[in-house]
């Protein structure tokens, strides 16, 4: 079993907190990109059969596959990247969201990008990939309340 199973955290704001403070302990963007590299590698194992097109992510330039599971009380996404920058920002959406109540996910804006001054630091593309992973979990979470 896979030590990073989500969530990590009881509750997304927590989680957000949780992703701030750490994010916070680095000094520059090169050892935060190495940071969020790392957390890729910690995505729970992804299986090679749901490296469809029904589950890529439409709107990322690199290849994101998402599976959402569960219901309203609680909904899970699996899910994983073939870019190493690009899963670890995979990996902080799934400890903020997977695992919680689709009230909650509603409930919760990203706050974590802009506390760790993600925005700023991401290509154009990639900007587009993570509001299309973040709406994605958002439309499953709003289609199951």
């Amino acid at each position: 079993m896979n030590d990073s199973a989500f969530p990590l955290e009881p509750t997304a704001a927590q989680a957000q907190a949780a992703i701030a403070e750490e994010f916070a302990f680095f000094g520059d963007w090169s050892e935060r990109y190495q940071y969020l590299i790392d957390l890729g590698r910690k995505l729970p194992p992804f299986p090679e059969e749901w490296k469809t097109e029904e589950h890529r992510l439409q709107g990322c330039q690199s290849m994101v596959w998402i599976v959402p599971s569960g219901d309203a009380a609680k909904l899970e996404f699996a899910a994983v990247s073939d870019s190493a920058i690009v899963s670890g920002l995979v990996y902080l959406a799934l400890r903020v969201y997977s695992g919680r109540p689709a009230a909650e996910i509603l409930a919760t804006e990203p706050d974590y990008i802009a506390s760790i001054g993600l925005a700023k630091h991401l290509s154009p593309t990639r900007s587009n990939g993570l509001a299309a992973l973040l709406a994605c979990i958002r439309d499953t979470a709003a289609k199951a309340v």
